[in-house]
């Protein structure tokens, strides 16, 4: 895209980069549709098509990434997300690149939003590698290359100035210390997640639910309300 203006985004409150399709629905939705209700405004980008989650031998990779991709869009519709972009990196490849530190940087100065949401990239142990690697990679994109007006230079010729994220929400983190309250947008985050039928369709749906509503009860156990997200919250100062 160098040299060529990039398509102008109307700037967003808050904007959630998933490595997959249904990462999003499953560390944040009910937080997401709450904050929309109150009149925030939201984006969702996607790294990865997803095109390996399956068990199912018969289904090609092209073809779940499609269904994947309508999924997503379909859950984004249900909270109410106005812009959902796909960056299509294959699935369980993802490395920390320039090139893809440099695609993230892009959308955070197309977006400009004050809060950035994303996977916790210091969960220990079991942990899928491309949440992994798409945490951390927001976390350095969002400071300082997206602030600095001398990182990735080309980026002022599509357009895209500098812009300084105020904080990050990192989902999944074992140690949390940020909780939003999802009691009333708990059924919205289930109509979402049941969008995403290649992944929780049939009678897998239920024992997911139960697994859900379980999570959202421990986060809130501390708290003066029943269900909650809980985060890691960065927040960048300088």
């Amino acid at each position: 895209m160098s040299g060529n203006k990039m398509k102008q985004y109307k700037a967003k409150d808050i904007v959630v980069i998933s490595p997959h399709p249904d990462d999003s629905e499953f560390g944040t939705a009910g937080s997401v549709a709450r904050w929309v209700q109150e009149g925030k405004k939201v984006a969702y980008v996607i790294v990865t098509g997803g095109e390996k989650g399956t068990s199912d031998p018969n289904v090609k990779p092209e073809e779940l990434a499609k269904i994947r991709m309508e999924e997503q869009r379909a859950a984004a519709k249900v909270l109410g997300v106005e812009e959902v972009i796909f960056l299509g990196y294959e699935d369980q490849a993802l490395e920390d690149t320039p090139e893809f530190r440099k695609e993230i940087v892009r959308w955070i100065r197309a977006f400009k939003p004050t809060t950035l949401i994303t996977a916790d990239p210091y969960r220990r142990y079991i942990w899928h590698r491309d949440h992994r690697i798409t945490g951390q990679v927001v976390l350095d994109a969002a400071f300082p290359y997206a602030r600095d007006h001398l990182s990735y230079p080309d980026l002022l010729e599509e357009g895209l100035e500098p812009h300084k994220v105020k904080e990050i929400l990192f989902w999944a983190s074992e140690e949390p210390n940020y909780y939003s309250d999802i009691s009333g947008t708990f059924e919205i985050k289930l109509k979402a997640l049941s969008c995403h039928k290649s992944q929780v369709g049939g009678h897998h749906f239920a024992s997911v639910k139960q697994w859900l509503k379980q999570r959202a009860q421990d986060a809130a156990r501390d708290q003066d309300y029943e269900l909650a997200e809980a985060f890691y919250r960065a927040e960048i100062l300088w």
